[in-house]
């Protein structure tokens, strides 16, 4: 295990009814809050209400900004620093999903800077304030409501980047699993892929030597992951399945499984961001399709990780570890079918002949990110795999 330093200093509110608790902690850190949210399935399910009456009771002004798409943009965060700004707000409040949670952040520290915000993104300024962001949280996925990363858009070129920094750190984050009853199979289903996505780069990309405890804690998490989805997919108000993805989703992706492994890069994330900034489909539905592919490549050089990872999730077993590897990633493949998340680009109607195209977009990301070895060529042949 090598050196590192872990802290997360999110607060994590947890549990049914705990929504009502959101007015009391957003006043700790001012008396005006932008309401940011999404397209508007909050005010469908009654969270929007719930939330506004905590608010009220705690005397908290707010000023509503929906319309964050998933794969929220860059226009729209500008809008969302500009009403900020001209609504002189003290704290940022989101209300989503992912999606909502990173504009949001984006736009807390957009608010901050004098310059224009994608510099972040393209690390060419460092963010060094942001306004305080709190979240309600309606679908468990990226763990963005207890990480210090946002992934924007920006619509001319098609750029899907990110930016990492502690001042962007939800302060509160609440989490009530009931929330989630209404999440559609699709949705369920792409929050899966992401949980274990998130897990498994760190999990093959690391520089440590031995990770036994990490190991164990991706495994414990992904058969959590993967138990309760398959009974959400049966039953979407289960309750403790709910909880159990829910909690999963922010063990898997804040800081705990990585601590200790080095450097960890996310490969199959820098790919994928190409196909939902170019095709604009959900970045869950976007991994199971890169995944599979990226380990596929990856089986030559990481052999050994693949046959443990087959043994340890599936229980293959043979003498064979390339052949154990390749039947892990095949049952892989056969899980993330079987709850209806696409694991080719045919499945998700992306031509083939846009390979080169996207292969690309991805390289150009790579160089922002420093990944070493992903040229154009590597990726195009990772993406020949997800055809």
């Amino acid at each position: 295990m090598q050196n590192f330093v872990f802290e997360n200093p999110t607060k994590i509110i947890f549990g049914k009814g705990q929504i009502a608790r959101l007015g009391k902690e957003a006043a700790r850190f001012g008396k005006k809050a932008l309401l940011v949210y999404g397209m508007g399935s909050i005010l469908k399910n009654g969270i929007y209400n719930q939330v506004t009456d905590s608010l009220k009771k705690a005397g908290m002004d707010f000023v509503d900004f929906p319309g964050v798409k998933s794969n929220p943009v860059l226009s729209h965060v500008n809008r969302g620093i500009d009403t900020a700004l001209k609504e002189n707000v003290d704290v940022i409040l989101a209300v989503g999903g992912g999606s909502v949670i990173d504009a949001a952040k984006a736009i807390s520290a957009g608010v901050k800077a004098s310059h224009d915000v994608w510099d972040f993104f393209t690390f060419s300024k460092p963010i060094i304030d942001a306004l305080p962001v709190l979240t309600v949280v309606t679908v468990s996925a990226s763990a963005s409501e207890m990480n210090a990363g946002a992934v924007v858009t920006k619509e001319d070129g098609c750029q899907k980047y990110c930016i990492v920094s502690p001042f962007i750190q939800p302060k509160v984050s609440i989490l009530d699993p009931t929330v989630l009853f209404s999440l559609s199979p699709e949705y369920s289903a792409y929050s899966a892929v992401d949980i274990i996505t998130h897990m498994l780069e760190g999990y093959f990309n690391n520089t440590a030597a031995a990770s036994p405890l990490q190991d164990r804690l991706v495994a414990s998490l992904m058969k959590t992951v993967m138990e309760s989805t398959e009974i959400i997919m049966e039953e979407p108000d289960n309750y403790d399945a709910r909880a159990n993805m829910m909690w999963s989703a922010i063990l898997g992706f804040n800081g705990l499984t990585t601590a200790g492994m080095g450097k960890v890069i996310m490969p199959a994330h820098m790919i994928e961001h190409s196909l939902s900034a170019i095709y604009d489909i959900p970045h869950g539905a976007g991994l199971s399709i890169v995944l599979p592919a990226w380990m596929t490549w990856a089986l030559e050089e990481k052999t050994g990780r693949l046959e443990k990872f087959a043994r340890d999730i599936f229980h293959i077993k043979g003498r064979s570890s390339k052949q154990v590897a390749r039947k892990g990633i095949a049952c892989l493949k056969l899980w993330f079918e079987s709850i209806g998340s696409p694991v080719s680009l045919k499945a998700a109607d992306i031509p083939e002949n846009d390979i080169e195209k996207i292969a690309e977009n991805a390289f150009a990301l790579s160089q922002v990110w420093f990944y070493e070895g992903y040229t154009k060529d590597v990726i195009t042949r990772i993406l020949m795999n997800a055809r």
